[in-house]
């Protein structure tokens, strides 16, 4: 019990410490030009969200001045390192629209791009920002071509394009999976046409073969021809796009089978009309 009381008592003392602490006095100053050079300190001393607070606060009173432009460009970092990439990538827009004849514009510009970028979720999710973030970092190479960042922003470009392209194919994967073999079929087609240099481009056709067989297979019987004949058909576009590929032997095994069905249907078809 005594414990307790002893604790409760200690509480208001707490509080009080946590009242006063240094970050507390620096913000209730009134001496702006001592919040600045704290709010630096802060910044490289790594203490991001104390930094971040001050800048907010002296932007506005600096707005005009010399020291605004460093300001809002250690501002866009701390959101940046606080992994707020959403605010971070407004402020280095607000930084490029300011100020577009500072020395700094090439590595904001970069980093807002950046920016969009880290937001990018995994491949099962909404990849808007991974369009966003190629299409910032595209942007970013047309207006810096000479910038030794170009070539980072070549490999994000392509590590996006890859995200883009494993989400395609994991939405044709799973058309296939439970049995939309049709759909599965024009979605592998789409995703070898957006990305014709895909070095799973003959497994794409492949695929694509294989779920037009599938399809063919459950169609109605008057139905069964023609789609067995496209199979065919995929699979001579196939043997003509990729003809060194080690997956032809599988591709042509579908094909067999289409041919060997085509002919079952017509013997059907001619027993069917001579008995007629």
């Amino acid at each position: 019990m005594m414990k307790r009381i002893g604790l409760l008592l200690m509480v208001p003392v707490l509080l009080t410490l946590g009242g006063c602490s240094p970050f507390s006095r620096v913000q209730k100053s009134n001496d702006y030009s001592y919040k600045l050079r704290m709010a630096e300190q802060y910044f490289v001393k790594k203490k991001y969200n104390f930094a971040q607070q001050l800048f907010e606060e002296l932007l506005p009173i600096y707005k005009g001045t010399e020291e605004a432009e460093n300001m809002l460009y250690k501002y866009a970092y701390c959101a940046y390192y606080l992994e707020d990439y959403l605010s971070a990538e407004g402020i280095f827009k607000q930084f490029i629209e300011s100020y577009p004849k500072s020395e700094m514009v090439e590595e904001v510009d970069f980093m807002r791009a950046y920016c969009y970028y880290k937001q990018s979720p995994k491949v099962e999710l909404d990849q808007s920002n991974t369009e966003k973030a190629m299409g910032a970092m595209q942007a970013f190479i047309n207006m810096h071509p000479t910038s030794p960042r170009v070539k980072e922003a070549g490999n994000i470009i392509d590590i996006c394009r890859q995200k883009l392209e494993d989400k395609e194919e994991q939405a044709a994967q799973l058309y296939f999976n439970i049995g939309y073999f049709r759909a599965a079929a024009i979605t592998f087609a789409q995703v070898l046409e957006d990305y014709p240099d895909s070095k799973k481009g003959d497994f794409y056709k492949l695929m694509v073969v294989r779920s037009d067989y599938e399809f063919a297979k459950i169609s109605v019987e008057w139905k069964q021809k023609e789609r067995y004949e496209t199979v065919e058909t995929e699979y001579r576009d196939m043997v003509d796009r990729f003809p060194e590929s080690k997956l032809l032997p599988e591709a042509k095994h579908f094909n067999i089978l289409s041919e060997n069905l085509i002919k079952e249907l017509l013997n059907e078809q001619a027993k069917e009309a001579a008995g007629g």
